[in-house]
């Protein structure tokens, strides 16, 4: 088999969430590097996944979807991100879903506005966005810490995607203001 293929930009939490899977796996994998500026992401190669079987592109929205499909696909390999187990896997799949709709919103308008606007474009945070979604994350964060409290990890017992696709935003946030709430 040849390596995994994953395309993407090194400043997307898309595309961390989704390099930290086969890493997991301990599966080969190449990083191909997409550059947002220049619009390759646009290219019709990469819009059709016929060109190359194992080569993942994607935008946010089907992070999680890649994440999954190498989780099950490899699930023999490295470390075990899913539970064989329907009602334990029920249970990680209800913290993915809250990851995807409740906290990475959230968390991700904190990350730009106090990480990439700075860092990256150089211009100051909305002080206003910080101030309406600080609250709004650290609500959530209270729900994990009740469930963290009964498990050791979001999903159960051992680390699985549940707690995967929360890690690069997490990252991401711990060099800001907002990792106070943490």
């Amino acid at each position: 088999m040849s390596a995994i293929k994953v395309h993407g930009n090194p400043l997307s939490t898309a595309t961390m969430r989704v390099l930290a899977t086969p890493f997991e796996k301990e599966l080969d994998h190449e990083f191909v590097i997409v550059d947002l500026r220049a619009g390759e992401h646009k290219k019709e190669h990469f819009l059709s996944r016929n060109y190359d079987p194992y080569a993942l592109t994607f935008c946010n929205s089907e992070s999680r979807a890649v994440t999954k499909y190498i989780a099950y696909e490899y699930a023999d390999k490295g470390t075990q991100l899913i539970y064989q187990d329907p009602k334990k896997m029920a249970i990680t799949s209800v913290w993915m879903e809250v990851d995807a709709l409740q906290y990475d919103k959230i968390a991700t308008t904190l990350g730009l506005e106090l990480g990439y606007k700075p860092v990256v474009l150089g211009i100051n945070p909305d002080a206003t966005v910080v101030e309406e979604n600080e609250p709004k994350l650290a609500k959530v964060l209270d729900i994990y810490g009740s469930r963290l409290v009964e498990s050791k990890y979001l999903g159960g017992d051992y680390f699985t995607l549940a707690d995967l696709h929360h890690m690069p935003i997490i990252h991401f946030l711990l060099g800001t203001q907002t990792k106070k709430l943490f």
